[in-house]
């Protein structure tokens, strides 16, 4: 190994790449370090010894120039081993080492405690000071001038910190929680990922080794074999990955050790019968060249929720990591090559308990009743009522009301087939009946029922399924081109796929289906109806979620993707004043993102009129895998189990999201000492990102006919692919000073600029609705009938009346301003670090669920803030760590956004109205308007038309929709406030970011009381506070208020001879479940929010030994 020594920052740790992969044979051929070493330094002033020593000794050295200042160290002269040339290089100059180099990647010497002895001071090894490459070079974390945590496998033991969920009870000013679909939100100073698109990339990065991971299992996979875990706030415009405005978290694995054979393993039981097991094995293959390090995890247990229905314990885990890394050096070259996979195979739930406060639909629309006469037709009333209530409405998420369940008249879906069946008749149950028989009975399939008020408490007829898997690869090579020039490079190639299957209201319905066993074709002359298989028994079988006679809806979210990046690194370590890094990356990232709505209802409506083929009334079926003529014009039904989709089908919700990514990037930094305590910085980096989407529209009860409105019967026709282009300059610049002052024993204060930049995004496309003009061109519809249709007003096509979004949405700029400091205090008992920030945002990426999409808006915002860590060791055996954040933020003048829970912002002049089932969203009208509609119109149908949906040919017997305040056919065009329907505009100016709290506030303590011979036990408590915080950009109070939280955690260790550990701990000890997010659905699913927690109360045991 090539000696470096880390002078006020150096050289890059050891990264790799396929540009250099060659030199790694001659590497392996290389002889190995010698256990002894021949030494020449002379005695000379440290900041020259110390360097020139590690270089002969083939060691990293890390040290400040405020330690070394002032400092003669003595001559090494001879044959010795390294630890013994330390001793003497260091004796009696006040300066320790700290790592034991038969251990230790890397050795840092720092100032001596005030009371250690002259033996201390000639080379006692006192406890490993945390070394970190936030810089891309290896430097003590007090001298790195950004604001970072830093946790060894150690700390992330001790603390209980097993997954990235736990990460936050250790870093100030950072939040996590699981998001909607199947990621999760990581959000540091309130920057965040809440914009969910497929071509978004996330506000805090996520690294392996340094290597930005796009798609990774940072939620799902558990920690394990690090030797630390980095977390740097703040935006990070030069030196990492891409688009990390919010801040990285770096995952730095172990590597092996090449002169030292270990091994580890530790066993764990636990309550919800938990089992795990984490072990090690490190093998010098060539000692001092050659090496393999294989590592492991595996965790089983069960789950944490519980399915009244199937009286099934889920959200369990049964899922391993595996990794293996080879490493190998010389003198002149480092690399190593790992591999690592992960699968996971459970029920695990990807999102919790859904919430709603239900909206019972109102007696009256301004003075006028909403039950009339509907020409006698009493079935029609409870449907005429829905079309006025959303399903569920705001309310506080901690409201015993909370737990109720939606208006299930109000679900489109469901109001949807009561009105086919009366309007296009299935069936007779009766000869002499002429009413018609009906698949459903028109009440709410919900019954106005409440859920437990358990968040841990589902009810489903089938329990979740949930697959995820993970195989990355990555080569990292470091070569000494001279003594001061290092190249590194990287190389990372990662496969990805999560695959969820779930409830999608994880609430259970009462039995809806009539018997269809029986039904007549005709009511004089009788005959069996072609209908009769719809529900036999009152049992509907769907093709993809089963036989019930309740209503189910289910949702499947999946992803896979693949990833290649390289990057290569030139850097200097000149001992003068001068330094820099240099280099450039590649990222090509490609992925498949799908989500899929499935209902028994859905598919019950394909199958039936009007719209299946409605040239042979009829049911539609399951049609075959190629299709028949007649039966092309049907909404195609999916003959095929869940988990073995075609994807072509029509009776569900499909969003198919196909994206491209391709991203360069060069930088730089430059590093001038001023003198050795003032240091200045400066780095630019440009960023050319090249985006490309494929726009599928959903096709949900769509097929090429009048009533059906779309243009294909079966499959996604993709749009014209979307390809967008940024190029961005971003970089930092700034200065930190190590003063010597009286009163601390090091000191580092630093004040920094940087710019950041994430790159936009595309939105999903609208549904693939039909246009007239499609249909005259496929010949569907004459054009001499179409014009009759416009001069009724009644045109048969299924249009938004409001888009005010547009297909793509723009990047995200921030300039962030920070100013910290960095203090060693008391003979380095005490560790005191702060740091205040301003960032100015503009265009911050946040998303809403409107038109059965996912729309990203764009927001100027601004955030400040100020941190605190400290840790204290007052006594010997008791240390004391503490992290403080404290966080404003503000959304900028004049933003604005149409808020789906709040559409009219509770003006009374103004309704909302319900679509027909094939329309996404929602729909603001001026409340005379519909009030006048109810006076005057008894077909319920009509209502239809106000969003934009049928209206078409059932008007035909019907009437226009006359405006009362202009006597004219109602336009929205005359109420531009209602911005096409979508509603009244939120002012966002002065509200808050979501996901961010004034305060996060952790506190651990642990004491070590020894014992007998070799024996000790340590006991510790860690606490976590989190103040309350919004959901929404809206701050729509109570809807939006998540309120603040807190988790307690306590452990007892033994440690005893032969490095054999025993413990017991319990996490979350108060078994508390606070709701650390929120997610609006969309108005066709009535408006529900899904609600997140933390685990439950974990008890664990566990064993471990070291060899």
């Amino acid at each position: 190994m090539r000696g470096i020594f880390e002078f006020n920052g150096a050289r890059t740790m050891a990264n790799a790449g396929a540009s250099v992969a060659a030199i790694v044979a001659v590497a392996i051929a290389s002889p190995a370090m010698a256990q002894e070493r021949d030494f020449n330094v002379p005695a000379q002033d440290a900041a020259r010894a110390i360097p020139e020593f590690a270089r002969q000794a083939g060691i990293q050295i890390v040290a400040s120039g405020v330690t070394t200042r002032g400092k003669t160290t003595n001559a090494v002269r001879g044959s010795m081993s390294v630890s013994e040339g330390l001793r003497v290089l260091l004796a009696g100059t006040g300066l320790v080492a700290r790592g034991d180099p038969a251990n230790s990647a890397v050795i840092t010497v720092v100032a001596a405690s005030e009371g250690q002895s002259a033996a201390s001071q000639q080379g006692d090894y006192v406890a490993n000071e945390i070394v970190v490459t936030a810089q891309k070079r290896v430097e003590s974390i007090q001298d790195v001038p950004i604001a970072i945590t830093a946790l060894s496998q150690k700390n992330l033991e001790e603390q209980k910190i097993e997954s990235g969920a736990d990460i936050m009870r250790a870093v100030p000013n950072l939040t996590f929680s699981k998001s909607n679909f199947t990621g999760y939100n990581i959000s540091i100073r309130g920057i965040g990922t809440k914009a969910i698109s497929a071509t978004s990339d996330p506000g805090v990065a996520v690294s392996f080794n340094n290597v930005g991971i796009i798609h990774n299992r940072f939620f799902e996979q558990e920690f394990f074999d690090m030797e630390r875990l980095e977390v740097l706030r703040g935006p990070q415009g030069t030196l990492y990955g891409r688009n990390a405005t919010g801040g990285v978290i770096n995952l730095i694995t172990a590597k092996p050790k090449l002169n030292k054979f270990e091994g580890s393993i530790k066993g764990e039981v636990g309550n919800y019968d938990s089992r795990r097991m984490v072990g090690m094995l490190n093998i010098p293959i060539v000692p001092d060249s050659f090496g393999l390090r294989i590592a492991g995890s595996m965790t089983d247990r069960d789950g944490y929720d519980y399915n009244s229905v199937t009286k099934n314990r889920v959200n369990g885990r049964d899922l391993y990591s595996l990794r293996a890394t080879l490493g190998f050096e010389n003198d002149w070259l480092r690399g190593n090559f790992i591999w690592e996979r992960f699968r996971e195979d459970d029920n695990r739930s990807r999102t919790g308990k859904q919430l709603c406060h239900r909206d019972d639909s109102p007696e009256t629309i301004g003075s006028t009743s909403v039950i009339g006469s509907d020409n006698g037709v009493e079935r029609w009333h409870g449907a005429r009522a829905a079309l006025f209530s959303t399903g569920c409405k705001a309310g506080s998420l901690y409201d015993d009301n909370a737990f109720g369940t939606p208006n299930g008249l109000a679900l489109a879906y469901v109001s949807g087939v009561n009105v086919a069946n009366s309007i296009f008749v299935q069936g007779y149950e009766n000869l002499g009946d002429r009413t018609g028989a009906t698949l459903l009975n028109l009440k709410d399939p919900y019954g106005g029922m409440m859920q437990s008020r358990d968040l841990r408490e589902i009810a489903s007829f089938q329990d979740p399924i949930y697959r995820a898997k993970s195989d990355l690869l990555e080569l990292n090579l470091d070569a000494d081109l001279t003594d001061g020039i290092t190249l590194s490079s990287q190389t990372a190639w990662n496969w990805d796929g999560v695959y969820s299957f779930q409830d999608y209201n994880r609430y259970n319905t009462l039995p809806i289906f009539n018997d269809t066993s029986g039904w007549l074709e005709n009511p004089l002359t009788g005959g069996p109806s072609p209908m009769r298989s719809l529900a036999p028994g009152g049992i509907f079988c769907d093709p993809q979620i089963g036989c019930s006679d309740t209503l189910g809806v289910f949702d499947i979210s999946s992803a896979d993707s693949k990833q290649f990046a390289q990057e290569v690194r030139l850097q200097s370590s000149f001992s003068g004043p001068f330094n820099f890094s240099i280099g450039g990356n590649y990222t090509k990232f490609r992925t498949q993102n799908d989500y899929y709505v499935m209902s028994n209802l859905l598919t019950a409506l394909a199958r039936m009129a009007p719209l299946n083929n409605t040239a042979t009334i009829g049911e539609c079926g399951v049609i075959p895998a190629v299709a028949v003529d007649g039966l092309d014009y049907c909404p195609y039904i999916d003959p095929n189990p869940v988990e073995s989709i075609d994807g072509e089908g029509h009776n569900y919700f499909r969003s198919s999201n196909p994206y491209k990514l391709e991203s360069w990037a060069a930088f730089g930094e430059a590093y001038y000492n001023i003198n050795p305590d003032l240091k200045l910085t400066a780095g630019l980096r440009y960023t050319r990102d090249r985006k490309t989407f494929t726009p599928v529209p959903s096709q949900l009860l769509l097929a090429p006919t009048l009533f059906a409105g779309g243009t294909v019967g079966r499959g996604y026709p993709a749009e014209p692919d979307i390809k967008l282009n940024w190029g961005e300059f971003t970089g930092r610049a700034g200065i930190d000073w190590q003063p010597d002052l009286g009163f601390t024993d090091q000191t580092l204060v630093y004040a920094f600029y940087s710019r950041g930049y994430k790159a936009g995004g595309m939105n999903p496309p609208t549904p693939g609705f039909a246009t007239v003009q499609q249909w005259i061109d496929a010949g569907i519809l004459p054009e001499a009938i179409a014009n009759l249709y416009e001069q009724l007003g009644a045109l048969p096509v299924l249009e938004l009346t409001a888009v005010n979004y547009g297909p793509t949405f723009e990047p995200e700029f921030v300039n962030a301003f920070e100013i910290g400091t960095k203090n060693v205090l008391m003979g380095g008992r005490l560790t005191l670090n702060a740091a205040a920030f301003f960032y100015d945002y503009k265009n911050y990426q946040v998303s809403q669920i409107r038109d059965r999409t996912a729309i990203n808006e764009n927001f100027d915002a601004k955030v400040w803030g100020a941190e605190l860590s400290a840790q204290f060791e007052p006594v010997d055996r008791l240390r004391i760590n503490a992290n403080i954040g404290w966080l404003g933020s503000r959304i900028g003048k004049g933003e604005q956004s149409i808020d789906p829970m709040n559409r009219t912002l509770g003006n009374p002049n103004y309704t909302v109205i319900k679509p027909w089932v094939q329309m996404p969203s929602n729909c603001v009208v001026p409340t005379q308007f519909a009030e006048s509609w109810l006076q005057t119109n008894s077909e319920v149908q009509q209502y239809w038309k106000m969003c934009g949906g049928y209206g078409s040919i059932l008007a035909l017997g019907g009437r226009t929709l006359p405006d009362p305040a202009t006597g004219l056919p109602f336009d929205f065009a005359n109420y531009p406030e209602l911005n096409g329907g979508a509603g009244l505009y939120t002012e966002l100016g002065g509200k808050e970011l979501p996901n961010s709290p004034h305060w996060t506030v952790n506190l651990g303590a642990e004491y070590t009381i020894p014992f007998g011979t070799d024996w000790s036990a340590t006991i510790r408590g860690d606490g976590y506070w989190q103040g309350k915080s919004w959901a929404r950009v809206y701050n729509l109070n109570p809807y939006d208020r998540l309120r603040d939280w807190t988790n307690f955690n306590i452990s007892l260790r033994v440690d005893g001879p032969d490095d054999l550990s025993i413990e017991a701990y319990v996490k979350n000890v108060f078994n508390s479940t606070p709701i650390t997010d929120a997610f609006l659905n969309s108005d066709d699913s009535g408006l529900t929010t899904n609600v997140f927690t933390l685990d439950p109360r974990i008890i664990g045991f566990s064993i471990a030994k070291k060899f």
